[in-house]
């Protein structure tokens, strides 16, 4: 499954190919931007992963797919998105002509450049080695001799771990068809011993590996940018630089930055472990309750099952110090207003928090798309729909965008400060604890969302238990009809 690197792949060969092979036509071709509008789509050739592209709840996710699919529409055509499986396939299906471009997270590093051109950089990203949490920490370079280290093929870290390797007599285990998650999977379960990843990446893979840690920065900051073939043809790069140099870009970076990341900024891994936990304990009998409701309301199991366990952690006893109840953690107002007679009863209280759920989002105003339709429905699930609209107010007033979720989710907390819910309708709320309500759910949802995709071994296990004890109370109902 993997080899000791000892050196890196040569495409000169196909890049040369294809230059020939593109002047045997006789007359001048197309140039690349041209063949893309002729052509009436932009094909963008990426791997899938958190940072870069996948199937979400919403559909086609990830920074990296939003970012060129605003590219695609600056250019008049629609995207289309080829996802490799793995890294060191990227550049040689570009080179193949699979694809006019890369977006994929890839740094902008000089052993790249004798076979790709890059367009602008728009971030910069840090390598950080990354280890298991309860094993002794690395704190240098040389502390990774001591044991297995494994990254991806086709990164640009091999670069600076070649220099390394002599002086510090480090070796390392390539994996050419592995992905991000099997390496961390590999280091959760003490496989390996250290990986690296780029930092943005390990920041939002991390919530789905609560076991592994940040060790220390190894090599130098890597700028990412997108790629093309390397030739005399630079019209796709340099409709590239006018895109990230249009006043709209910088704005939409900022805006998918913050979608994409800043709900994991104060992420703790124990909230995971307890999340998982419970996961195994309590999930399995009360799975289906979600999915039936989901299949009532049309909202998604695993976003319900997300709200629930922050709600009550999965406790159909839970009590609050104010008085609510249940899986769902309802009032006895929201209750009678949804129907609900026994606040206690699993079926009632997920069937009711859902409905409730609906009536929210759809009383808030149709101009707020999703995502952010979705968020703040679920902050006014926690602090009342009153006080959302204050915090919305506030966002307005302060020169933000009250339909954006990112932009009133910072103003929530002002509602606890009297200078400002003096000069609400509905005055002090717990605005602070709100914002977190939303967010600590996002992560619970994307790692339901995350496991339900991939198979996880321990979602499946969940799914199992609920079959078998769906059927077990189809085989005591039987018994009871039988006597």
């Amino acid at each position: 499954m993997f080899r000791v690197l000892r050196g890196r792949p040569v495409l000169r060969g196909l890049l040369a190919l294809a230059v020939v092979l593109g002047t045997l036509s006789g007359h001048d071709p197309a140039t690349e931007l041209e063949r893309v509008r002729e052509r009436g789509r932009l094909v963008m050739l990426t791997i899938n992963g958190a940072t870069t592209y996948y199937l979400g709840p919403n559909g086609e996710s990830g920074f990296e797919y939003d970012l060129a699919r605003a590219f695609a529409d600056s250019l008049g055509v629609p995207l289309e998105v080829v996802a490799l499986p793995s890294v060191e396939q990227l550049v040689p299906a570009l080179l193949a002509g699979r694809g006019d471009f890369l977006a994929a997270n890839l740094s902008r590093s000089p052993d790249r450049l004798d076979d790709l051109r890059f367009g602008p950089v728009y971030e910069q990203v840090e390598p950080v080695v990354v280890y298991r949490r309860g094993s002794r920490r690395p704190r240098d370079v040389t502390d990774l001799a001591d044991g297995r280290l494994g990254i991806l093929d086709g990164t640009s870290y091999e670069v600076f771990l070649e220099d390394w390797a002599e002086e510090f007599g480090l070796e390392w285990s390539e994996f050419p068809e592995a992905s991000i998650e099997d390496l961390l999977e590999d280091v959760s379960n003490e496989e390996l011993d250290f990986t690296i990843l780029d930092s943005n990446i390990f920041d939002l893979n991390r919530r789905y590996f609560p076991a592994v840690r940040r060790a220390f920065e190894i090599g130098p900051p890597q700028p990412l940018a997108w790629a093309t073939r390397l030739g005399d043809d630079d019209t796709l790069v340099q409709a590239m630089r006018e895109f990230f140099a249009a006043g709209s870009t910088a704005p939409l970076i900022g805006e998918l930055r913050e979608r994409y990341y800043s709900h994991v900024e104060n992420y703790e891994p124990v909230g995971t472990f307890n999340f998982m936990q419970q996961m195994r304990e309590r999930l399995p009998r009360i799975r289906p309750l979600f999915e039936e409701a989901a299949e009532d309301t049309g909202l998604d199991w695993r976003l319900l099952a997300a709200v629930s366990y922050q709600e009550s952690h999965w406790d159909p006893n839970a009590v609050s110090r104010t008085g609510v109840r249940g899986l769902m953690m309802l009032t006895q107002r929201t209750a009678r207003q949804v129907g609900i007679e026994d606040r206690r009863d699993p079926a009632q209280s997920v069937s009711g928090g859902a409905r409730y759920l609906v009536s929210l989002i759809d009383r808030l105003p149709e101009r707020i798309d999703d995502p952010d339709r979705l968020w703040l429905a679920l902050a006014a699930y926690n602090i009342g729909l009153g006080h959302l609209e204050d915090a919305r107010v506030l966002t307005e007033v302060q020169g933000g965008d009250p339909d954006r979720w990112v932009d009133v989710r910072d103003r929530l907390p002002l509602l606890t400060q009297e200078r400002y819910f003096s000069q609400t309708r509905f005055g002090y709320a717990r605005g602070y604890e709100a914002a977190s309500y939303v967010e600590n759910i996002r992560t619970f949802y994307e790692i339901l969302v995350w496991m339900d995709g991939r198979e996880h071994p321990l979602l499946a296990r969940t799914a199992a238990a609920a079959d078998e004890a769906e059927g077990d109370e189809t085989d005591r109902g039987d018994d009871a009809a039988d006597g």
